[in-house]
């Protein structure tokens, strides 16, 4: 089961607001032994701005989050352990939580530092920043969340196992189930740099070291949400490059795995066949096989570096792709197949792009700089966080990101400005985390978005 659209709604099961009775605003109960706020001026007959209810709203939603995963903790995984016949095989357990524990740890630490800022939006935002590489090890939770439904679903087909953890949420009182909180974790680390990005819209002086800062925090949290979004892609598709091999009739070659990542898959016509041919794009080979029922035949392939593609003057949407020399025999396929129109036009536009841009990986020798600039590759952007973050141009890897059918093809300078010095009253910032994929070691935040060059004539 994949993976839910990261930066999905609002998080289910919230708990009720209670008031602390000393004249300030309602704040959540405090029931995960974490301080309470400090120096947050937004007292009753006051007023508070929107800056300050944006910093409300990231430390009470960071308390109610902290809250739910000590419900996990304690409420589910603490009473399996705790118990003398546990309910669950040791396997399941860790496949149901994951490292729930480590996600909860850091959630906690997170609250009681978001607390001791007060009402500044600069404290706040150095929060995230000093933290960048913790948050790593929402990688880990988000691989294994399918594994952790997977688990879930075969634990309700079970009296014992269904009993023991509707007992758990009857005497938690919480009104949703268990999975409803496991899906938490994946849902919160893609809101963190969304209300970031408000503290930013709504920041009194738009320029200088504070926002810059907070610039930078929204850079790192959006960083972490691209880093988190590209392993699950990666993650998903080696899970398919493994089914694909095990219904790989007739194939003969090394593993599959060999030839780099699944980039993409679909059906087309070959030129003298009455079948459609199931073609499958690895980073270094076309494969092309037959449908067989729920298996693929294997029928030819043709290493990216043999590849060679020729557009079609008789059909506006035929591409016909050749292979030269290499161990499969020669194979020409038109691309695609004609109906829908539209459908077909975007799927061309796809396979186009990608096709061109593993030649120019795979060719044997050098290719020109001046010749790799012509090549219809466009920058690397964030999934889902439009225009913020455009560090430095890759080929694009997600069909949904693709430039027009007829891209304009600047070519790109990129101007990245030092690091503003630390201002003396917060710690000093952390580096950026070093799996970001974003930015070469050379160049620190800010990241500015590239501004296009003039065409040449």
């Amino acid at each position: 089961m994949p993976v839910p659209a990261l930066g999905a709604g609002p998080d289910p099961g919230m708990e009720e607001e209670a008031a602390s009775g000393d004249g300030t605003e309602p704040w959540l109960a405090n029931s995960n032994n974490n301080a309470a706020p400090v120096g947050w001026p937004c007292r009753r007959g006051e007023e508070p701005s929107y800056l300050q209810r944006v910093l409300l709203e990231i430390v009470e939603s960071e308390r109610t989050y902290a809250r739910d995963l000590r419900g996990i903790v304690e409420g589910y995984l603490g009473k399996i352990i705790d118990a003398q016949e546990p309910p669950l095989r040791p396997e399941q357990v860790s496949a149901l939580f994951g490292n729930i524990e480590d996600i909860y740890e850091l959630s906690s630490n997170l609250l009681q530092s978001l607390e001791s800022c007060a009402c500044d939006p600069v404290a706040v935002a150095v929060c995230f920043v000093t933290r960048s590489q913790e948050f790593d090890i929402y990688t880990q939770y988000c691989n294994n969340y399918p594994n952790s439904v997977a688990t879930l679903s075969e634990c309700m087909r079970s009296k014992q196992q269904a009993r023991f953890f509707r007992e758990c949420q009857e005497e938690m009182r919480h009104v949703l189930p268990l999975g409803a909180y496991l899906l938490k974790p994946v849902q919160r680390i893609l809101k963190y740099h969304l209300l970031l990005q408000e503290i930013a819209k709504h920041f009194e002086h738009k320029s200088g070291d504070d926002y810059e800062v907070v610039v930078e925090a929204i850079d790192t949290m959006t960083c972490v949400a691209w880093y988190i979004n590209d392993m699950k892609r990666k993650h998903e598709h080696a899970i398919r490059q493994q089914e694909i091999q095990s219904l790989l009739l007739q194939w003969k070659g090394p593993d599959l795995t060999t030839y780099g990542e699944l980039v993409l898959e679909g059906s087309f016509r070959a030129q003298r066949a009455r079948s459609e041919r199931a073609v499958f794009l690895f980073d270094k080979l076309l494969l092309i096989t037959k449908r067989r029922g729920d298996h693929y035949v294997y029928k030819s392939h043709i290493p990216c570096a043999s590849l060679m593609l020729i557009e079609s003057t008789r059909d506006s949407l035929g591409h016909g792709v050749y292979g030269v020399g290499g161990l499969g025999a020669p194979a020409h396929l038109m691309l695609p197949l004609p109906p829908p129109q539209a459908k077909s036009a975007e799927e061309k536009r796809v396979w186009t792009h990608h096709i061109k841009r593993l030649i120019l990986e795979n060719h044997h020798a050098i290719v020109p700089q001046k010749v790799r600039a012509h090549t219809p590759v466009s920058p690397h952007f964030c999934p889902g966080v439009g225009d913020i973050l455009r560090c430095h141009p890759l080929p694009l890897t997600d069909p949904r990101l693709l430039p027009p059918a007829r891209p304009r093809r600047p070519s790109w300078r990129w101007t990245c400005s030092p690091n503003a010095p630390d201002h003396p009253s917060r710690p000093p910032l952390s580096p950026r985390p070093p799996h970001c994929p974003h930015t070469p070691s050379s160049l620190r935040y800010p990241c500015r978005p590239p501004t296009p060059a003039p065409l040449q004539p």
